[in-house]
């Protein structure tokens, strides 16, 4: 850690807090955003904020991304390669195509660069803790130089092979997340048309054989009334489309996935793109009449852990 100087690229709601996790008082580290206002969340005088991504590129041996879309990974990719060197390494850490991935990848490596694919999941209060997950592909050795970074940002580090199988992995576990809080708005708006409590509710499933990651984070902003997850409907959009382009690669029938892109374009469209996510099932609460509340519920996901150390998951 102490040698690599570290360049973070894409401070939205999670690149911010994944960011942050990695100023110390010995690292200095370079940060750049197409959107400038985001520099004033950082005060710290080992932060350098940068004009132009030459300027990042330059000066640092470690690039990490954190970023929206395909399109602008590429984009930025695109901006730095003019400046990459042997030695470089880029850490993505976004939700991306895997062919995509390995096209980038490939034109690292011509430059004798390296890179690791290292998608992360968990959810933005467990990115602000420390303690989000990350799947990591690439070589192994790389893996071994951004260790001490990664476990700085994450708890649970799983190195998952060669390129291209986190980017599949992270859109696999998107999926059943989104397809899960449909689940879950059905399932409440049927206990409350029934008359029960809906914190009674919550807490059955909690304990039951129908409880997820989902159902103890995303359901209590719900019914706290925010819905606020920090993840909004354009990036589910944008995930269920790559989940069903690597279904249709093989021909698998995928009616969830279907439903689930249908359901999510239709709140696309009434919602708009930048509404959470959770917002999903206030179309189930607008059709039913309902609204799905209940007392002592947060408005905003917190992490009650400590920072916990980063560890590789062994499989």
């Amino acid at each position: 850690m102490k040698k690599e100087i570290i360049g973070f690229i894409g401070l939205g709601n999670v690149g911010e807090k994944l960011a942050k996790n990695l100023i110390n008082k010995k690292n200095k580290i370079f940060l750049f955003d197409i959107n400038k206002n985001t520099y004033s969340r950082f005060e710290n005088k080992n932060v350098h904020y940068c004009s132009n991504l030459k300027e990042l590129s330059i000066n640092c041996s470690v690039i990490i991304t954190c970023l929206p879309s395909p399109s602008v990974i590429n984009k930025v990719i695109n901006n730095i390669m003019p400046f990459v060197k042997k030695n470089h390494l880029w850490i993505e850490m976004s939700t991306t195509d895997k062919s995509e991935m390995m096209r980038l990848a490939k034109l690292f490596k011509q430059k004798n660069a390296n890179v690791l694919e290292c998608p992360i999941t968990g959810g933005e209060h467990r990115a602000a803790s420390g303690n989000i997950s990350i799947f990591v592909s690439g070589e192994k050795k790389n893996f071994r130089r951004a260790f001490p970074i990664l476990s700085k940002m994450g708890h649970q580090i799983l190195f998952c092979g060669e390129f291209g199988k986190a980017s599949i992995l992270k859109v696999i576990t998107n999926y059943l997340a989104s397809i899960n809080l449909i689940a879950l708005g059905e399932a409440l708006s049927v206990a409350k048309k029934n008359n029960l409590n809906l914190g009674l509710a919550y807490n059955a499933i909690k304990i039951s054989s129908g409880n997820s990651f989902v159902n103890e984070t995303e359901t209590k902003v719900i019914l706290g009334g925010s819905y606020d997850v920090g993840f909004t409907m354009d990036l589910v959009k944008k995930d269920t489309d790559l989940f069903n382009k690597l279904a249709n690669e093989f021909n698998i029938p995928v009616d969830l996935g279907r439903l689930a892109k249908k359901k999510f374009n239709k709140g696309l469209k009434k919602l708009g793109n930048k509404s959470y996510s959770t917002s999903i099932v206030r179309l189930i609460e607008e059709e039913c009449k309902i609204k799905l509340r209940a007392n002592n519920f947060p408005k905003k996901l917190k992490d009650t852990l400590l920072k916990q150390k980063g560890v590789e998951v062994i499989i």
